[in-house]
C-alpha cells in the first residue's frame, strides 16, 4: 500500500479516536482486568459490536498515557497484509512520535499479525489488542507468543451496564428505584445489550446487517466457507431453536452437508466468531462432557430481532440466555467452568465449578405462580445438590424473592432484575 495513503488512514484514525477520547461511555466491568503495564499482550476479544474499543479507550483514557492506535476494521486497510505491517509501524511514529504504547483495533483482519505483535513485545511494547475471532486470537497467541497474552473476554452489556447507560438506579430497594429496574429489566430482556441496538431499537435493520457481517466478514472469509447459503442458514437455524442440544448427525440431514464434521466445523466457527456459546454437559468423564453440548445465542436480541425469525416472546428461554451470559461475565475471570447436569430425575440448568468441585447450582424459571412449576424447579435443584454435593442454591425468575427450605436445603429465590445487578 502507499505510504502517504496509509499516513492520510492512520491520521484519520487519530482525529476519530481523540473525538471518543473526549465522550464518556459506560465503564465495563472487564476493565479492571486489562493491565496496560503488562509486558504481555492485552488481548479483548468477543462479538462484533459489543463495545470492545470502548472498553480499551477507556482503560487508555483513565490511564493518561500516550498511546498510537490502527484500526485494521477500516475498509481502506482491507487490502494490507503482514508485509505491510512495518509501514505501518513506520507511519504510527511518524504521526504520533514516540510511544510505549500501541492500541490495535480488529488485528485478526491482518494474516500474520501475530509475527508483528511477537515483535514489538519482545521490544517492550505494551500492546492493547481487540479481535472478533476466538481460535485465531487465543490460538495463534498461545501458539507464536508462547502464552505472552492476557485473554479478557466482552460480551453485550450486562443488565448492570444496561442500566448505567440509561441512567437506572441499580443498588436501592426502595419502591421507586426497584419499580424503575424492574421495567428497564422488561426492556432488556427483549432488546439486548449490543450498545448501538439498545441506544436505537427501533433500526430493524442493525441486528440483520450485525449477523452477516459476522458470517461474512468472521467466517465466510476468514475460512474460506464456500456454501454461504448453508452457512447462513445453518445459523439462522441454531439461533431460532437456541437455546438447545446440538445434534450433528440432524444438523448434517437437515442441512444435506457433506459430513458430521463438517456440521461441527460450522458450529465451532459460529462459537469463535461469539454468535454462539456452547454450555457443556457435567460429567466426570470428558467423553460425556462433549457430546450434548447447548448453544445459547450471545445476546436475546438474535432471538427474535432478525429478519424472519418468526419467533414468540419465549421469555423462559430469554432469561435462562440472559442468566448464562451473565455466569460467564462473573466466573470465567475467575477461571471456573460452567455446565448443566441432567439425569433421570431432571435437570439443573448451570453448574458451576471450580476444577472439579461443585461451587453452585442455579436454576432459571420465568414464572413459578404456579405450584406445580414452582415445585419442580425446586426439587431438580434439590435433586442436583444429592447427587453433586452442593448447598449453594439459586433459583432465578422474573420478579419472584424469597428463601425456601425443601428437605433441609436452603434456597434463594431472587428476581433477575436484581440478582444481575448484584443484590440478593
Amino acid at each position: 500500500m502507499d505510504t502517504r495513503r496509509l499516513e492520510e488512514v492512520i491520521s484519520d484514525q487519530k482525529q476519530e479516536i481523540a473525538k471518543l477520547m473526549q465522550k464518556k461511555f459506560v465503564e465495563r466491568k472487564e476493565e479492571s482486568l486489562v493491565d496496560l503495564n503488562s509486558n504481555l499482550a492485552q488481548v479483548v476479544i468477543g462479538v462484533r459490536r459489543s463495545g470492545k474499543s470502548i472498553l480499551c479507550r477507556n482503560v487508555l483514557k483513565k490511564s493518561g498515557v500516550h498511546f498510537a492506535y490502527v484500526n485494521f476494521d477500516d475498509e481502506r486497510l482491507y487490502s494490507l497484509t503482514g508485509d505491510d505491517l512495518n509501514d505501518v509501524l513506520q507511519i504510527l511514529y511518524k504521526v504520533y512520535g514516540e510511544f510505549e504504547y500501541l492500541f490495535i483495533d480488529e488485528i485478526q483482519n491482518i494474516s500474520e499479525w501475530f509475527l508483528f505483535v511477537n515483535r514489538l513485545l519482545r521490544n517492550g511494547m505494551h500492546i492493547l489488542i481487540t479481535g472478533s475471532n476466538a481460535k485465531l486470537l487465543s490460538g495463534e497467541l498461545a501458539t507464536h507468543l508462547s502464552g505472552r497474552h492476557t485473554q479478557i473476554e466482552l460480551y453485550p452489556f450486562s443488565f448492570s451496564e444496561y442500566c448505567d447507560f440509561f441512567d437506572v438506579d441499580r443498588t436501592s430497594v426502595a419502591t421507586k428505584e426497584t419499580a424503575f429496574r424492574r421495567a428497564a429489566f422488561d426492556d432488556y430482556i427483549k432488546n439486548g445489550g449490543f450498545p448501538e441496538f439498545i441506544a436505537n431499537p427501533q433500526n430493524q435493520t442493525y441486528i440483520n446487517t450485525l449477523v452477516k457481517n459476522i458470517l461474512e466478514t468472521d467466517i465466510k472469509n476468514r475460512y474460506k466457507v464456500r456454501y454461504t447459503a448453508v452457512l447462513t442458514n445453518l445459523a439462522q437455524h441454531i439461533m431460532n431453536i437456541a437455546p438447545s442440544s446440538i445434534n450433528y448427525t440432524e444438523l448434517q440431514n437437515l442441512f444435506s452437508l457433506k459430513s458430521v464434521h463438517t456440521a461441527e466445523n460450522y458450529a465451532a466457527f459460529y462459537k469463535n466468531a461469539y454468535i454462539f456459546v456452547g454450555l457443556q454437559k457435567y460429567s466426570s468423564k470428558s467423553k460425556f462432557r462433549v457430546t450434548n453440548e447447548k448453544f445459547y445465542c450471545v445476546d436475546v436480541v438474535l432471538m427474535n430481532r432478525r429478519e424472519n425469525a418468526f419467533a414468540g416472546e419465549n421469555l423462559g428461554w430469554r432469561l435462562e440466555t440472559l442468566v448464562y451470559i451473565e455466569l460467564l461475565r462473573r466466573y470465567r475471570p475467575q477461571m471456573k467452568d460452567i455446565y448443566y447436569y441432567v439425569d433421570r430425575s431432571g435437570e439443573v440448568d448451570f453448574v458451576v465449578c471450580e476444577q472439579n468441585r461443585v461451587e453452585a447450582l442455579y436454576q432459571v424459571s420465568y414464572d413459578i405462580s404456579s405450584e406445580k412449576t414452582k415445585k419442580r424447579e425446586l426439587n431438580a435443584l434439590i435433586n442436583g445438590a444429592t447427587k453433586l454435593n452442593c448447598k449453594n442454591l439459586y433459583l432465578i425468575t422474573d420478579h419472584e424473592r424469597c428463601f425456601v427450605n425443601e428437605k433441609g436445603y436452603d434456597i434463594k429465590i431472587c428476581p433477575a432484575y436484581d440478582w444481575m445487578c448484584g443484590i440478593e
